[in-house]
């Protein structure tokens, strides 16, 4: 199947999936908001068919990110159980709404929530929460609306639940770990949703693309952490998305 793929179609897609991935392991949340901005606002792939990409690529990068999470005793099991099943429900509805309805229709949408996002990393990497640790309270309808809203935009749980569990005074260490460790069965079920839907089909340019990038870029993300401060990439990275997304709704309304 794979000799069917180009190398220099993928070189795009392998490009936006290392910038992505750098990001991500240094942050541990953006590899799907930045794809998706990448992938539809420069690249011009439909809205679903970004998604569908980004998930399929991600089962791999969360796997890899989970399993390290729990074997150096990052998950919380409690918060993990809480956050599973509402995020896979959301994420599955996303996934299904998404893919049923046109891309015409869904862009300019899906540009405004990849918009809102980028501001709110933004006000994020300006402003940290407070230090003190407490358990999160607001937890299963956080996770719908993550699981959903990283579905249909294609990226979000990341920057979505763990910056609002932090902000609610959970623990940053666990909360990253866990959220990281449910992320990887949230992709399952959202690629799975996808595949449903498109068929393999979904198994594009980007895809493979994506793949590959991500796998190159994830053992050099920790090596970025240690050289620029997280707060500098927050604001960095919102500035990137609030300023793809913002031209691309533009674009999209005219």
């Amino acid at each position: 199947m794979f000799e069917a793929f180009n190398l220099v179609d993928l070189l795009p897609y392998i490009a936006v999936g290392l910038v992505a991935q750098i990001v991500d392991g240094a942050l541990g949340m953006a590899f799907g908001v930045i794809s998706s901005t990448l992938l539809v606002s420069v690249l011009g792939v439909p809205p679903a068919t970004a998604s569908a990409g980004v998930h399929l690529a991600e089962c791999f990068t969360t796997g890899v990110s989970g399993i390290s999470h729990a074997l150096h005793k990052n998950v919380d099991w409690k918060l993990f159980w809480r956050l599973l099943i509402p995020g896979v429900l959301g994420g599955v509805t996303g996934a299904y709404l998404l893919s049923s309805l046109d891309a015409g229709i869904t862009r300019p949408f899906v540009m405004a929530y990849l918009a809102a996002i980028g501001v709110y990393l933004l006000v994020r990497g300006i402003r940290f929460p407070p230090r003190e640790h407490r358990d999160p309270r607001f937890v299963s309808p956080l996770a719908a609306a993550g699981g959903f809203l990283d579905a249909a935009g294609g990226g979000g749980w990341g920057p979505v639940v763990t910056s609002n569990l932090l902000v609610q005074g959970a623990q940053p260490r666990m909360t990253i770990g866990t959220v990281n460790s449910v992320e990887f069965f949230l992709t399952i079920a959202i690629s799975i949703t996808f595949l449903a839907n498109f068929g393999f089909a979904a198994l594009t340019t980007a895809v493979v693309g994506l793949l590959i990038g991500g796998v190159i870029a994830a053992p050099f993300g920790a090596l970025v952490a240690k050289r620029v401060p997280t707060k500098t990439l927050l604001v960095m990275v919102g500035v990137v998305l609030t300023a793809t997304s913002v031209f691309s709704l533009v674009q999209a309304l005219r």
